[in-house]
C-alpha cells in the first residue's frame, strides 16, 4: 500500500521507537540490568520482551512504575512482603544509567526507515522527531544509527510538560515549525501517537510493524496504514 502526500503537508513529526528503529532490545537489557540492582528475591525472573512490550511507549517514568509493578504481582505470597514500588526513586535512576550504557545496542533500524527517510527528506519539508523517550537518549541514538541529518528538531518526553499522547508535544512542535496541525503530518506506530495526533488536529499515519503496547495496531483510529516509510510518497 501507499499513502500520497498531497500538497496541503507542510511538515511532518515521526515518532521514534517501534516507527523507525526497534529498540526493544535496548528496553529488556536496560530493565534487567536495574531489575538486578535492586534488593529482591534471587529466584526473581527476568522480564522478557513480550512483557516490556506492552509497557513501553508512555516514558521511563512510565515503564519503570510498569517494571516493579509487574514485578510485585509476579512474587509468591511468601514473599509479597517486600514493597518493590517502594524502590522506584532508586530503580528509575538505575534505569537510566543503564539505558545510556545500553542505548542503540541491541536495537536495528526496520526496514525501509532508510531509504524511507531519504524519500521525505529529499521532498524538501521540515522533519521532525518526538519520541516519549528522553531527548538526550533519542538524540544519541539517532546519532548512532545514522538518521540525525534527516531531523532539524529532535523533541523528547522531557522536552515539554506532558507527553503523548497529550496532544501538547504536537503543538508545540507545530509552533516551533511555523505550521498548522491540519497541515502537519504524524508518523508513529501506536495509540499514543494517533491520540495526540487526533486531539491536536494532525493527519496521523501509523506503521504496522512497531509496539502499540501489545495490541494491534489496526484497530487504532488512524488516516492510514504503512507497512515500510517508503510508502509514503510526495506528489513529483
Amino acid at each position: 500500500m501507499q499513502w500520497a502526500i498531497d500538497g496541503e503537508i507542510d511538515a511532518v513529526i515521526i515518532d521514534l521507537d517501534g516507527t523507525m528503529v526497534d529498540t526493544m532490545g535496548d528496553f529488556v537489557a536496560a530493565i534487567n540490568l536495574m531489575l538486578g540492582d535492586l534488593p529482591l528475591p534471587d529466584d526473581s525472573l527476568p522480564l522478557d520482551a513480550a512483557t516490556a512490550n506492552r509497557m513501553v511507549g508512555k516514558g521511563s517514568e512510565h515503564l519503570v512504575r510498569s517494571v516493579l509493578a509487574h514485578v510485585q504481582e509476579q512474587m509468591p505470597p511468601a514473599q509479597n512482603a517486600v514493597d518493590v514500588l517502594a524502590h522506584y526513586d532508586f530503580a528509575f535512576d538505575h534505569y537510566q544509567a543503564h539505558y545510556a550504557a545500553v542505548n542503540g545496542q541491541h536495537s536495528a533500524l526496520y526496514p525501509g526507515v532508510l531509504e524511507g527517510l531519504r524519500g521525505l527528506h529529499g521532498a524538501g519539508l521540515p522533519l521532525v522527531c518526538l519520541t516519549n523517550k528522553p531527548v538526550a537518549f533519542a538524540r544519541a541514538l539517532l546519532a548512532r544509527k545514522g538518521l540525525d541529518g534527516f531531523f532539524g528538531t529532535v523533541f523528547g518526553g522531557d522536552s515539554f510538560e506532558r507527553k503523548k499522547p497529550d496532544p501538547l508535544p504536537l503543538l508545540k512542535t507545530c509552533a516551533l515549525l511555523g505550521t498548522t496541525p491540519a497541515r502537519t503530518l504524524m508518523i508513529g506506530d501506536s495509540s499514543n501517537d494517533s491520540q495526540a495526533a487526533r486531539a491536536a488536529g494532525c493527519p496521523v499515519l501509523l506503521v504496522t510493524y512497531g509496539y502499540n503496547h501489545g495490541e494491534p495496531v489496526q484497530a487504532v483510529d488512524a488516516d492510514g496504514l504503512i507497512d515500510s516509510l517508503t510508502q509514503v510518497r510526495w506528489p513529483q
